[in-house]
């Protein structure tokens, strides 16, 4: 008995000492960042500041390296994540309620798209975009941006709409109500926090996006704050790592918010309970 209380006492500590390692991967980088926005003499340790001070922070609050680009963000990846869930819910809906034998190999082409690197299809699009015309524009980009998240987007909402009863939906039929109005009145509402997920998790891939709005614009007054953080490496390997930290830690802050705005909604739960008895 005393053996295998030892073997158990063991293998608990062994558990929490793998968690507190992978803790301590998470922490230490996010433990720099706010430690080397207050230190006026920051570099790549994590260390005590040598001295409070919002300089860094003085430094990077301009419209050129802060203001405009967080705009430019906030335009890109709100608009983008805003199509993405009216594109996202409007193909879920038929693929959640109808059955069809085109349902299953449309998913499955949707499930590929999905694991297709970006920089394997950013040659082609960019000389679409030069044909088209929408090189260098904001539209073309949010187009970009809600595409490229849309197949993720749609395997999501169907699981999530998969989860609201058909006997709400048909009792609502049964008064006169269209598809769409049971979508929007009955299905959205009791899916909340699926609809939260999907935001959240379009939102962020977007906010952090280097690579596109990299490609695909051109003017340096367009480019969000994703391209323009790479203006704090300067050449010769010089670094402002104190102003890195703090544009780091303003750029965060979006997302940051969007969480706590949504939190509730992520943890809501659907409450159908007993919604179709009776």
């Amino acid at each position: 008995m005393t053996t295998l209380n030892s073997r158990r006492t063991s293998r608990r500590l062994a558990a929490d000492a793998s968690l507190l390692a992978v803790a301590a991967a998470f922490v230490l980088p996010l433990a720099w960042v706010v430690l080397s926005a207050l230190d006026p003499h920051a570099d790549l340790r994590v260390k005590a500041p040598d001295g409070l001070t919002l300089d860094n922070f003085d430094a990077v609050l301009t419209p050129d390296i802060t203001f405009t680009p967080l705009l430019n963000s906030l335009i890109l990846c709100g608009s983008a994540t805003l199509l993405t869930v009216a594109c996202a819910t409007l193909a879920a809906y038929p693929l959640s309620r109808f059955r069809s034998r085109f349902n299953r190999p449309f998913l499955l082409t949707i499930l590929f798209a999905t694991s297709l690197p970006i920089t394997a299809i950013m040659v082609p699009v960019y000389a679409l975009f030069v044909q088209v015309d929408l090189i260098d524009t904001m539209q073309g980009t949010i187009l970009f941006f809600a595409a490229s998240q849309l197949p993720f987007a749609i395997w999501l909402m169907k699981n999530f709409m998969d989860g609201v009863p058909k006997e709400l939906e048909e009792a609502a039929w049964t008064d006169g109500a269209s598809s769409l109005q049971s979508l929007i009145r009955i299905v959205l509402p009791l899916m909340g926090p699926g609809v939260a997920v999907v935001t959240v998790f379009s939102f962020v891939v977007m906010w952090g996006n280097f690579f596109v709005p990299f490609m695909l614009l051109l003017t340096p007054d367009q480019m969000p704050a994703a391209v323009s953080i790479n203006e704090f490496f300067g050449n010769r390997g010089m670094v402002a790592y104190g102003q890195l930290a703090a544009f780091s830690v303003i750029y965060s802050t979006p997302v940051i918010l969007l969480y706590v705005l949504i939190a509730r909604r992520l943890g809501g739960g659907f409450a159908l309970g007993g919604a179709v008895k009776g």
